[in-house]
Parts: C-alpha cells; structure tokens; sequence
C-alpha cells in the first residue's frame, strides 16, 4: 500500500474498532489523561451493540438485543448513569410456550420458578434448587476472574508471576470446586443438565444458554460453560438476570461514547483502518484507508483478533507460531437475527392475550434437547435449520421509546444457520429463512405472521461483511476451553499484548470472551496503565 500523508498529530492510543469494549478502552485511557483517538469503519459506533432506524418511527438493536454481563466496575468508574445509562430487567427471565399448549415462565425468584417446573415434574422442581445454588457457587469462583489480567504464558515478568500467584491463590480457596469446574468446563449441556433434571422439556427450557452464539449442539463437550457464562451477569440487583437498555443496544454504545469523549477521547467514525504499521518490531499508528497514516505510541484494537493479526498488521510482522495458532483460531457460528416491526403483540396458543403480559417481553422457542440436537446437526449438514432454536424479545414492552404508539419491534436471535450453505447461497435463501421464522413464530401465536409489518434478515454472513464478526462469531471466537483466559486468542496473544511492541487486543477475541461485558476493553486498558506506571518507576529508580 502506497503511504498517504502523514498526520502531523502523535497520539498516545489509537483505538481500532469502536465496539464497546473499544469507548470503554478509550474511555479508561483518556481519564488517565492519555491522548486517545479512536477509529470506527461503520458510520456510528458500538460494533455489534447499534440501534438503527430500519424502518421510519422504529429503532431496532440489530445484533445484540439484552445486557446483563455489563460489568458492574464499568458502570461505576465511568459513570454511566449521569449520561442516560437505564436498564428495565427482566423478570420473568422468559417464556417458554410448547408446542402442546403448556407453558413455564422462569422466574428469577427460586421459588416460582419451582412452582413452574412442578407443573412438569416434580422431582425437576425439587432438583432446581439444587441446580441453581451449584450454578451460584461455581459463578463465585469465576466472577471475579472476569476483572483479571491473565498472565501470559510462560511467564515472562514479575507482574505475570503476581498474576499467576493471584490466580493460583483464588483457585485454592475454592478448591472444594474444583470437580465441579472441572464438569462445567468439559460437559456438554445435555449431559450437564441430565445430572438434575429428567424431564424433556424442563431441559429444553433450560438448555438454550449453553448453546447461544456457539458453533455447537447440546451434546457438544464444552457447552456446559457456555450455560454458566451467560449467568456471570447482573442486572438491577438481580444477579444472572438480564434487561433491555434504554433506547436499545446502541443507546449503551452512545453513552460509552459520550463519556469517553469527556474523558477527552477524540472519536472518529466512517474512518476504515487499512494497516496498522509497524517498524522495527514495534507498532508506529494506523494507515486509514485513503492512505493518510496516523501516528501513535500503541494500538489498541478491539477488531476481531485474526483481523488484527492475520490482516492489519500482517504475517511478515508475526512469529510464525501465532500465525499458526491465528490461523488455526476457531470462529464459527450458527446465529442469524430476523427482527421484526409488529401491529400487536404475539397471542400465544399457550398463554393468550395481546395486552402486555409476563409472557411477551422475552420468549423462547425449544420444545426439548432432541429439538434442538437436530438443528445443529442440520447446520452441520450446510443448511439452516428448518425448526430452528429461538431467542426472541420484544424491547417495547419496557420501552416506549423505540417504535410508534401501539407498535412493537420483535427481534429472534435464530440458531442455526451456518456462514456457508451447501448447494445455495445466502442472497438465495435470506428470505426463505425469514419465511420460516415467520411461520414457525405462528405456530405458537397465530395472530403473528398477519401482525408483521416489516422484516430485517441477517445473516452469519452478514454479521462477517458488515460488522467484522469473522464467521459470523458473535464472541469474536469460540468460547470453548482452549481459547479462555491465557488462551485467549492465542498463547503468544492471551494477555492483551502481543509479540509487536505497543500493539494490544481489546475485543470479545481477548479473555474473559463475549457479550456486552466490557471487562476485555477494561482489563486491556488497566494493563497499559499499570505498565506505564512501571515505567516511571524505571526511570526514577535510574535517575535517584
């Protein structure tokens, strides 16, 4: 690539991708009085957590759809709440109608939502105390990780020792855990779940968290994690629960932002990054798109980190055993989003109504671990599931805010659906995938499909070309044993730095993983601070 000019301005950080964990990586650098630009490739920030106006009169989450694993330090420190930050939590968790007119609302409170699965079995109800309080426990050893900077291993100073010794200390304190970590880390959910309950469809409602965004079925080792990963979070209070953001996913993004501009971040969007340059084995900026190079100490990227590696900063500047690990680093998915502008709300077989009901701001479709066994396997054949599992969630019934008086936005994260089909082409099968959504949510609340004003499909494909979630991954990665904590992307990349001087990862491809967390671009951001704190250090020591 031919160098455009040079801009005259040095700073500090520059920040690629303007995800969320990009603002709150910027944010935290720019409070420490850093210089901080950041660069976002779309038109508005928050990467995969936007709102947009697909339709005139409603704003739609595209891809991320509830926050829970926000971290609580982020919301604090950086003072979310005096810029706009609400959140309606939601209780019941869900809904679950079944195809033969029973139902089961799971309720964040133990007791009602045993009076729930009593009306299936009730030896499950007896059971899900036993359940719930082993999912608190083994949440009580893995919270706190999620705010730690890994050590990188092998341990290469004194801070990856203390972390290391941290880290070893932590485990041994719950070391009456550890069969336990050892089961949630290596089962699959079927398997995990069957520990507890008999019922087919108590374990279908249960199940889907361990699958959501994963490249895997309910009997594929590993998911068990996945499950208790989804329950790291907190809402209002409600430890595990989950709400809807004011104004949408991309309502959070905006605060982020705005609280990272007053930190004194400098923001800049529609800004595509080309290369990251480096010389002599450290990072020098950023080359933008129209050939214009940006000058700065480090680089922080939020991108996804094969990009960052494999693309941005390129192979020839890489030791050969992380590109090997990149290029080795697994990124499927089977997610697809239909999002959906509705005359009135779902009247569902199973509980009927269209007034607002406990049963319509969160709804799930998986009648059982069989049903939803068989539609990862029909991904694995490269095709989309023709009953496929359903997230589904209706943000306007806690905010008004969001579509015209009277209308509803209802969004279906949709499992599975392959990047790749087998003998068609997504731009030939979009809307046969929206058609059947749309008919399968009819099954369960006739009046739907007559309901629907208008459609938005996307799909892993999509999710790759416009938002940069390679394969369609919405962790940036799987989050499966291998590519956690140290791990995470690569061993030689798992602790935010990288072998390029200067140059760290801060995205969902970096420890502790996916979803609207934050503790990547946190953590990232804290690593820097503490080793530029190292360094005045050094150079008092040398001039005393």
């Amino acid at each position: 690539m031919n160098s455009g000019p040079i801009a005259t301005t040095q700073y500090d950080t520059i920040v690629v991708g303007g995800g969320h964990n990009g603002l709150i990586c910027a944010a935290y650098l720019a409070r420490a009085g850093q210089r901080v630009l950041v660069l976002e490739r779309r038109p508005l920030v928050g990467g995969a957590a936007v709102t947009e106006e697909v339709w005139p009169g409603y704003k739609v989450s595209i891809l991320s759809y509830v926050v829970s694993l926000l971290r609580p330090a982020v919301v604090e420190e950086l003072q979310l709440a005096r810029f706009g930050y609400r959140v309606y939590p939601l209780d019941p968790a869900y809904f679950m109608p079944f195809p033969d007119g029973r139902h089961l609302m799971y309720w964040e409170d133990p007791r009602r939502a045993a009076e729930e699965v009593a009306r299936f079995s009730g030896a499950d109800a007896e059971a899900l105390a036993d359940y719930d309080r082993t999912l608190g426990e083994l949440v009580q050893v893995i919270r706190p990780l999620l705010d730690r900077i890994p050590p990188q291993l092998p341990l290469r100073n004194s801070s990856d020792l203390r972390e290391a010794m941290g880290l070893g200390g932590h485990l041994l304190r719950h070391g009456r855990q550890w069969a336990k970590l050892a089961d949630i880390f290596t089962m699959s959910v079927a398997d995990y779940l069957s520990q507890w309950f008999t019922d087919e469809a108590v374990k279908g409602a249960l199940s889907p968290g361990g699958v959501i965004g994963a490249w895997a079925g309910p009997e594929s080792p590993g998911t068990a994690y996945v499950l208790l990963h989804h329950r790291m979070g907190e809402v209002a209070g409600h430890r595990g629960g989950w709400g809807f953001v004011r104004g949408g996913m991309g309502g959070l993004s905006e605060i982020l932002a705005t609280a990272a501009r007053t930190f004194g971040a400098e923001i800049r969007t529609s800004e595509d990054v080309a290369a990251i340059r480096v010389g002599s084995g450290r990072v020098r900026g950023v080359v933008l798109a129209d050939g214009t190079e940006l000058a700065a100490d480090r680089v922080m990227s939020s991108a996804h980190p094969a990009t960052t590696l494999l693309g941005l900063v390129g192979r020839d500047h890489l030791p050969p055993e992380l590109v090997t690990e990149m290029e080795r680093y697994r990124s499927r998915s089977g997610s697809a989003k239909v999002n959906l502008a509705l005359a009135e709300l779902p009247n569902f077989t199973a509980l009927p109504g269209t007034e607002l009901g406990p049963q319509h701001p969160e709804f799930i479709i998986n009648p059982s671990l069989q049903y939803l066994q068989r539609a990862f396997e029909q991904a694995q054949s490269g095709r989309w599931s023709q009953s496929p599992m359903m997230d589904c969630v209706i943000p306007t019934t806690k905010d008004d805010s969001l579509a015209p008086p009277g209308r509803h936005i209802l969004s279906c994260f949709v499992q599975y659906a392959p990047r790749d089909l087998v003998g068609s082409s997504w731009e030939a099968e979009r809307e046969l995938l929206g058609d059947r959504v749309v008919a399968l949510l009819g099954e369960y609340a006739p009046n739907l499909p007559s309901a629907v004003l208008h459609r938005q499909v996307i799909t892993p494909l999509d999710m790759e070309r416009d938002f940069g979630l390679v394969g369609g991954n919405i962790f940036q990665g799987e989050m499966s044993l291998d590519q956690l904590f140290s791990f995470r992307p690569a061993s030689q990349a798992g602790a935010y730095r990288t072998p390029v001087g200067g140059l760290y990862l801060c995205g969902s491809g970096t420890h502790p993983g996916g979803g609207v967390m934050g503790a990547p671009g946190r953590n990232a951001a804290r690593l820097v601070l503490r080793e530029a704190r190292a360094r005045r250090v050094r150079r008092l020591w040398r001039t005393a």
